[in-house]
């Protein structure tokens, strides 16, 4: 039946840009795609039932059915399930549901909270794609007998002379390349990202054009699991000693004052401080879980001269070669080099925040992303190391701040907005 859909419905716009990358006849293929609900994956689904090739649709249920679930850009659960299941039976393929709740709490959820609780500054949107997303759906379109996995990200698979490459979507305002810097090689000779090339106005019109009923659905704007954005009442409800207080703690050793819970604050934050009378305007350098103490100073003490990375994923040789890093999904990558698991900056870096991760892109070829680490500890730019729990340091230099420091959501800590596939 998605065959014959397929020769019903006219070539939409942009339509020949996307590649499934498989040899031979598509008609002889298999293709799973993951579908969230939304209208990217809707997309991807569609483009390969176009493409002739078996597609079996497969969505993950990852949380309850709650308020979560009602909520417009939310994505794995409720209608985003009953969209996706449309979408199939409009196009004519068969859908699978698997229940991975337990899963993405035990290994998502519960670390974002301990994240948080040991001032530290997640990602959850990584490691769901580390996991449940890329590791489980890989293992089940094996099972499946499929001949790729195809998701809905925006980022580009490029066959390059040792193989497959990890690109920047041709789209930099929907580039999702950051977050998937944990791709290993295995996986990403199995991936396939049909819509990297495309922009996602062309992807709406698409949707429009073949009758999707998400033609029109908002996209993801902040963490699927999290009820309105609002991190703390979450961090708060799964560990409650998150909102134990504790003191305010100048760099100098000055205690300033007195704050409501670190997971309110996040390194290189300015907003919500609240204190007052003081010569130059506050940043949160650190946060010191062990003593519950948040360090503040001016943004001169933001600056370090490298981290340590942990978790390290490396989609080719790094070591001597000219590198970009990125530190924040929103910063702009900066010169830098690997020594071992150290990452170097080239110049002072601002408001790199433990909990982050730290993905480079080749200096050579700045589309392509040679993998990453998480960050564990900062290095002072001057003044050597002051290190605690948290793993966070800061370095007293000159100069100005290169990328002005993320704010947190009025509701809570948060290290930034993360848009997902759709």
């Amino acid at each position: 039946m998605a065959r014959h859909m397929a020769t019903l419905l006219s070539p939409p716009a942009g339509l020949a840009q996307a590649d499934f990358q498989l040899a031979g006849p598509l008609r002889d293929r298999r293709i799973v795609v993951a579908m969230s609900g939304g209208v990217d994956s809707s997309v991807v689904a569609a483009l390969a039932a176009r493409s002739g090739a078996e597609v079996i649709g497969v969505t993950l249920q990852l949380y309850d059915h709650g308020a979560k679930a009602k909520r417009v850009g939310a994505c794995c659960a409720g209608q985003d399930i009953r969209d996706a299941r449309a979408v199939a039976d409009r196009l004519g393929f068969v859908h699978h549901v698997h229940d991975h709740e337990s899963r993405f709490r035990d290994t998502v959820i519960d670390q974002f909270a301990d994240e948080y609780l040991a001032g530290r500054t997640p990602i959850p949107c990584v490691r769901c794609n580390m996991g449940v997303k890329f590791t489980d759906l890989f293992q089940l379109a094996k099972e499946l007998g499929a001949d790729c996995l195809a998701t809905g990200h925006y980022v580009r698979r490029v066959m390059g002379p040792a193989g497959a490459e990890l690109h920047r979507a041709v789209d930099p305002a929907r580039d999702q390349s950051y977050f998937l810097f944990a791709t290993t090689q295995e996986q990403l000779d199995f991936l396939r990202f049909p819509l990297g090339g495309l922009e996602k106005s062309v992807v709406r019109e698409i949707a429009r054009e073949l009758g999707l009923g998400v033609a029109g659905k908002p996209d993801s704007q902040d963490i699927c699991f999290v009820p309105d954005g609002d991190y703390a009442t979450l961090v708060r409800k799964l560990r409650p000693e998150a909102d134990d207080q504790g003191a305010i703690v100048h760099v100098d050793g000055t205690v300033l004052g007195a704050h409501k819970g670190l997971i309110h604050y996040t390194v290189g934050q300015r907003r919500g401080i609240e204190i007052g009378g003081q010569a130059e305007p506050l940043y949160v350098v650190r946060l010191d879980a062990d003593r519950k103490e948040v360090v503040v100073g001016p943004r001169r003490a933001l600056a370090v001269s490298g981290a340590r990375l942990g978790e390290a994923n490396w989609l080719a040789d790094v070591a001597g070669r000219d590198v970009l890093a990125k530190v924040r999904s929103m910063a702009k990558p900066v010169p830098a080099r690997i020594d071992g698991d150290r990452l170097v900056f080239a110049a002072p870096e601002y408001g790199v925040a433990p909990g982050q991760a730290a993905v480079l892109y080749d200096a050579a070829d700045e589309s392509r992303v040679l993998g990453g680490g998480w960050i564990e500890e900062t290095f002072a730019a001057e003044g050597g190391l002051r290190r605690n729990t948290s793993g966070v340091c800061f370095g007293v230099v000159s100069g100005h701040l290169r990328n002005e420091p993320v704010s947190p959501p009025a509701s809570g800590r948060g290290s930034e907005t993360y848009e997902l596939a759709r």
